[in-house]
């Protein structure tokens, strides 16, 4: 069962570049754990950024999660003082 979430950063002054890095550095496992981008936003003042993404089972999500590869580059979410909210959703249709 394919399951979606939204994921909102809120990026401070100064924290887009490193935000930047890190979401090159990860967004291109998700096909290597079963997961897609289905739309990637950003607000007009570059202060927050919004995924909807979704994997094909919990377990491709969690997968993902526990990358070491993502895991390395914690670092630059880190330092890039981005505040994130994941939000599980479902299709109303």
């Amino acid at each position: 069962m394919t399951v979606r979430y939204v994921m909102i950063a809120r990026l401070p002054d100064g924290g887009l570049a490193d935000f930047d890095a890190y979401e090159r550095a990860v967004l291109p496992l998700l096909a290597e754990h079963a997961g897609r981008l289905e739309q990637r936003l950003r607000t007009l003042d570059d202060m927050a950024e919004i995924h909807v993404i979704s994997f094909r089972s919990d377990a491709d999500f969690a997968a993902y999660r526990a990358d070491p590869r993502r895991q390395a580059v914690a670092p630059l979410l880190e330092s890039s003082g981005a505040v994130i909210e994941l939000l599980p959703v479902r299709d109303l249709e």
